[in-house]
């Protein structure tokens, strides 16, 4: 199976997980985008949508489903999202797709949290993979001494083919932190969440996964927390 094929796999395994009459939590990236066309496929069974990002905003409401303001929401029943990295607890890295913040946001009112990923993301100490960390733009300087001192070989992103800093949906900026090797999720979040001028890292273990569904060559695995 190709890695878009198991793609659809758990994104077709994660509507199990939808609950009828509830508003659902979406999160941002390929595998993410594969769910919110599946559940086009079902939207007449669900109240509406909180969208972790601008673009998954616009999938949704293209798919003509509802998409409420999280200021309107008191929780949600289940989030789905993917993962750039988890490990056997559930922890997740999360932020490729530059969302991080409004994930943490919306995973923080959710009743339940199901990531969905191929095989590939499963890992037994995360760090391999960058970790995304969304910080104002006046602080970027100072925030990457700070976490080139825990080791990390920090890197402001930019916009494909040229020196220009990336912005993010809350006009952000994103250092990827390469070299780490996260054998305390919980502590390192902890930590950087302290760093002064950081308005999110994305690290999910303070909030991790309750469920994960992974794309197998011999069907979905379904990992709980």
């Amino acid at each position: 199976m190709t890695q878009d094929e198991l793609k659809q796999a758990v994104a077709r395994a994660a509507i199990d997980y939808v609950v009828d009459g509830e508003i659902i939590g979406v999160g941002t990236g390929s595998t993410a985008n594969f769910f919110i066309d599946e559940l086009a496929k079902i939207k007449d069974r669900i109240k509406g949508t909180v969208a972790s990002s601008e673009g998954t905003a616009a999938r949704l409401r293209g798919h003509g489903i509802p998409v409420f303001d999280m200021n309107e929401v008191e929780s949600i029943a289940v989030y789905i999202d993917g993962a750039d990295e988890i490990d056997a607890a559930g922890a997740m890295i999360k932020g490729g797709g530059a969302a991080l913040t409004r994930e943490k946001i919306v995973a923080s009112i959710s009743q339940k949290f199901v990531c969905i990923a191929d095989g590939s993301k499963l890992v037994e100490t995360m760090g391999k993979f960058p970790l995304p960390v969304e910080v104002i733009p006046m602080a970027r300087a100072a925030v990457m001494r700070k976490l080139a001192a825990l080791g990390g070989q920090p890197r402001l992103r930019t916009k494909a083919g040229g020196d220009e800093a990336f912005i993010t949906d809350n006009g952000g900026e994103i250092i990827d932190v390469a070299g780490l090797s996260i054998t305390d999720p919980v502590a390192l979040e902890t930590r950087i969440n302290q760093i002064v001028g950081v308005i999110a890292v994305g690290l999910f273990a303070q909030r991790g996964a309750d469920v994960c569904l992974l794309g197998m060559a011999e069907g979905v695995k379904t990992l709980s927390f």
